[in-house]
């Protein structure tokens, strides 16, 4: 047994965080789609020969925390027939690629060192197009997987480091624009030899015996603290739900995860158990996607002292039960485009809220809604086609106690790791126009700690006509919770503005574009925490101050007099509003603001 020494320990841990760091950002800088050269809709990992989770820097969760899974069939499948320089692609989430939607292409290399299969790294993004009935993927009414694109199972794309060059033509030949994704997997691929050189190059340093005994004590340290988490949590069963607008094929029926999160010493069990059916829509998870949302919204609500360490000893205090046939667990050919947003989301807003219940010293709301969309059409520019997705209309954060919600952050499922692209990017990109694009005034849920705002997004489409599928959207009639009498999120709403008209566009609908339209997102924010009226009055006037909410808002929903033209709070109205609310305000003056 090698001995370990903490500066050893401590720099092969943040080695494996940084080759995988590493990884992303030769994707960013190399990649050519919007989605992952922009906004890093991309995750990277490592993992050992037996499937083990070593490091998940920033990402998203349903693209690599259930990853162990498709290890294991990688291995179930191919046996020993792995060999220095074998890269593996799959995008599929039913045969053994254990992925959440078709969009996603996850590649995998094998490291050897010594002749021994030693770890998988994996580059996991989401591709310009993958295929299927329309661009993009997020087509609310397949009537099976294979109307979202192609479905690709665990291939060697590369054998022993020879390319595959007639199965990749079959695969680029499956998507509307080839060039551009051959261009992305080539930068994906290179990320993984980067990572495997890295690897090879620490074991030579440290050797093998050295290196694993330091992981080995990484997974052991983290769990000791994840357990340590968990019992701080009062033994008892916690009821969390969420729901989703519809499925885009019954429309206007909301569809419902429920979680029972069970705690017990030092384990948990996230029990969905009792959610909707899977359906005909697209809006099904598979069992490895809602795991992975399942443990990240239990990890969000741990001490954020840990949030660099997290690995496989994470996992293992915490079981997620989601059984075969349900929305949460859906089974071959149900279509699951929209999953990493409905009903990925609701999963992680279900844990979200039973935990806030079990902890509310850590009580967090619910995030703003995802507001995407795809829009596909003629750019009159260069006469080509062109698709394009982003996450730049959502809102923000929800709020956690003791703070407000973080200000402009993308979806609950992204955790942060997607971001927002540029104005400049996006009309250089696309002939669409942008004319708005700001927090918008008391959309969020208020709170003694308040949601982040809400976006007012406009753009006018000075292409061709075209079509917009907002299959990536909810919100718009289930709203995301609040948490220890915080407000919910408010609804969302969409627009399309043609001429004097303006047509409603819900959630999970296909729509047709037509030149200079307008496109208007009205995209809340995220949920509050505490009673809005215990929220200290100088964060109401300044959030006043800088337009984030009205001074009606301040008056009506915080107890707070704001004088219209000086910000100046008025302390005795204050103190009058709140008395009628809020009798733990009774007694406070002005000294005590």
């Amino acid at each position: 047994m090698a001995t370990i020494d903490p500066i050893t320990l401590a720099t092969i841990w943040h080695a494996m965080q940084t080759h995988c760091k590493e990884m992303r950002h030769g994707i960013d800088r190399t990649a050519q789609n919007y989605l992952m050269a922009q906004l890093h809709d991309i995750s990277v990992g490592i993992w050992d020969a037996a499937g083990r989770t070593i490091a998940m820097p920033v990402g998203l969760p349903v693209q690599f925390l259930g990853t162990a899974f498709a290890i294991r069939d990688l291995l179930k499948k191919f046996g020993n027939d792995f060999a220095p320089g074998d890269v593996i692609l799959t995008n599929d989430p039913y045969h053994g690629g254990n992925n959440c939607h078709l969009p996603d292409w996850g590649f995998f290399r094998p490291v050897f060192y010594k002749g021994k299969l030693m770890f998988f790294t994996l580059a996991r993004g989401h591709q310009e197009d993958t295929g299927g009935s329309y661009p993009g993927g997020y087509f609310p009414n397949g009537f099976d997987i294979h109307a979202e694109g192609i479905c690709i199972p665990p291939v060697k794309l590369i054998k022993a480091g020879v390319e595959n060059q007639e199965l990749m033509e079959v695969i680029w030949n499956n998507v509307r624009w080839p060039e551009g994704v051959k261009q992305d997997n080539y930068s994906m691929i290179a990320a993984t030899k980067k990572c495997e050189q890295r690897l090879i190059a620490l074991l030579d340093k440290y050797g093998e015996e050295t290196v694993m005994a330091c992981l080995d004590e990484m997974i052991s340290r983290t769990e000791q603290a994840v357990r340590a988490e968990i019992r701080k949590i009062p033994d008892g069963v916690y009821c969390g739900e969420a729901a989703t607008d519809d499925d885009g094929t019954e429309l206007d029926v909301p569809v419902w995860v429920r979680c029972e999160a069970t705690v017990k010493g030092d384990e948990m069990t996230l029990d969905f158990s009792k959610s909707d059916a899977q359906r005909k829509g697209f809006i099904n998870s598979v069992y490895a996607a809602t795991y992975g949302n399942a443990i990240a919204a239990a990890i969000l609500t741990f001490d954020p002292s840990i949030a660099d360490y997290h690995n496989e000893g994470s996992m293992k205090p915490i079981h997620v039960i989601a059984p075969e046939g349900l929305v949460v667990n859906a089974q071959y050919p149900c279509t699951v485009g929209a999953s990493p947003v409905a009903v990925g989301i609701q999963v992680m807003e279900a844990v979200l809220e039973a935990l806030s219940k079990a902890r509310p010293e850590r009580a967090m709301a619910a995030w703003a809604k995802h507001r995407g969309h795809y829009v596909f059409g003629i750019d009159p520019r260069t006469r080509e086609r062109y698709v394009q997705t982003s996450f730049d209309y959502d809102g923000s954060g929800g709020g956690v106690a003791g703070y407000d919600g973080y200000q402009g952050i993308s979806a609950l499922t992204s955790m942060g790791a997607v971001t927002r692209g540029n104005v400049e990017e996006m009309e250089i990109r696309i002939p669409w126009r942008m004319l708005k694009y700001e927090f918008a005034p008391d959309l969020m849920g208020a709170g003694k700690w308040r949601g982040g705002p809400g976006v007012h997004w406009e753009a006018i489409n000075e292409g061709l006509e075209g079509d917009i599928a907002t299959g990536s959207s909810d919100g718009d009639e289930v709203l995301g919770f609040g948490a220890i009498g915080g407000q919910t999120c408010p609804p969302c709403r969409t627009y399309i503005r043609r001429g004097e008209q303006e047509i409603r566009v819900k959630p999970h609908r296909l729509v047709h574009i037509e030149p200079k339209d307008t496109i208007v997102k009205l995209s809340s924010g995220g949920g509050g925490v505490g009673r809005p009226e215990e929220r200290d009055p100088e964060m109401v006037r300044r959030d006043a101050r800088n337009g984030l909410i009205s001074i009606q808002s301040a008056r009506e929903i915080y107890k707070v007099a704001i004088n219209p033209v000086s910000f100046d709070i008025d302390f005795e109205q204050t103190k009058e509003l709140r008395s009628k609310t809020a009798p733990k305000w009774t007694d406070l003056g002005k000294e005590n603001f």
